[in-house]
């Protein structure tokens, strides 16, 4: 049955792997340090609008164009509502950046290891993935990227799975030196120290992606934002879904953005967690990357982590381990609530003598 099902789809389709989630396992209760989801609720003004909305609107369809969204968004970040495009998490506006910019046989750029789902979309669209691999320190490999000048350059900063930020300064040099798009995903960017955002208005050629996932504790609701020069954007609105994001998330989105205190005290006590999390792994004998994202890779150079990553969901703890030649000796953990965190290391300590 597989294989005559197989002959409807495009070649590059069936041998595509693709990309794997975290695993969400539902048989017992875990300590879930392994998606990096934010350990603590959103904003109550988010709550009472989802309320508000899931009474009087879900019988109409959403605003196909997130019009309240984006004017919101345009006042906290600075930009004109034509320069935003919202999405169904920044996973979406991704698949369309690749949609729209990347045809079949077209070079998209990225050094490695970063966030695998770039892996397949460049695969969907039957386009080239070139790696560029990263050194031992995470610092980005611009020369290698400027020579490869892709159709499109992904940079992951903070970079998933390192938790490494490359200075804003760095990524200017990068864009200016590149013929095609440069996207600078920022899904962890709240946890950091700063924003390559501004290089929107002095560089045409960068797009800069953010998410709700993280810092203001949405992931169940898929939004994203897309924010670059209006004709880039006008271009990217030409192949996104017609409704991409629902009523619900509109209003919770946009409600989010009301209540910027709320996100920014729940980072700071992320923040300070990822410090004393960061030293106690250290503590423990293991190489932990400088973090500015809301998780930490620790290393145990030579060692296949992957028996630890099961011995700890054993024990009820969830963590990331990811199978590739370089990564096996590494942990990725997200950053919990420092009971989960502790929980963590008590769960963890034997398994390292």
């Amino acid at each position: 049955m597989r294989g005559d099902a197989q002959r409807f789809v495009r070649p590059g389709i069936r041998a595509l792997h693709g990309y794997v989630p975290g695993e969400q396992p539902r048989d017992r209760r875990y300590v879930k340090l392994n998606t990096n989801e934010n350990p603590y609720p959103p904003s109550p003004r988010v709550i009472e609008a989802v309320r508000a909305a899931v009474i009087d609107d879900l019988r109409l369809y959403p605003d196909p164009v997130a019009t309240e969204l984006r004017r919101k968004a345009g006042e906290v970040y600075g930009f004109a509502p034509e320069q935003i495009i919202a999405g169904n998490g920044s996973d979406d506006l991704l698949a369309l950046i690749v949609r729209a910019c990347a045809s079949a046989g077209d070079r998209v750029v990225y050094p490695m290891p970063t966030y695998s789902l770039y892996d397949t979309l460049v695969a969907i669209q039957d386009a080239e993935a070139a790696h560029v691999p990263f050194p031992a320190d995470f610092t980005l490999p611009v020369a290698a990227l400027r020579q490869l000048d892709g159709r499109v350059t992904f940079v992951c900063n903070p970079n998933a799975p390192s938790g490494t930020v490359t200075p804003v300064a760095v990524i200017e040099e990068l864009a200016r030196a590149l013929s095609g798009l440069l996207v600078v995903d920022e899904a962890y960017v709240d946890f950091a120290d700063a924003t390559a955002l501004p290089l929107v208005q002095r560089c045409p050629n960068v797009v800069v992606l953010r998410t709700f996932s993280k810092s203001f504790s949405l992931a169940g609701m898929r939004i994203g934002l897309g924010f670059g020069s209006a004709a880039v954007i006008e271009e990217l609105n030409k192949v996104k879904d017609s409704y991409n994001l629902s009523r619900l998330s509109l209003v919770a989105a946009t409600a989010a953005l009301e209540d910027l205190a709320w996100m920014q005290r729940n980072v700071t006590r992320i923040r300070t967690t990822r410090a004393a999390l960061s030293e106690r792994l250290r503590a423990l004998g293991l190489q932990v990357l400088p973090s500015q994202a809301n998780f930490i890779l620790a290393r145990r150079p030579g060692r296949n982590m992957g028996d630890i990553q099961r011995a700890l969901k054993e024990q009820g703890v969830l963590v990331r381990y990811f199978d590739t030649p370089d990564l096996r000796d590494a942990l990725r953990i997200t950053v919990g609530t420092d009971e989960e965190c502790e929980a963590l290391l008590v769960a963890l300590k034997p398994l390292l003598v």
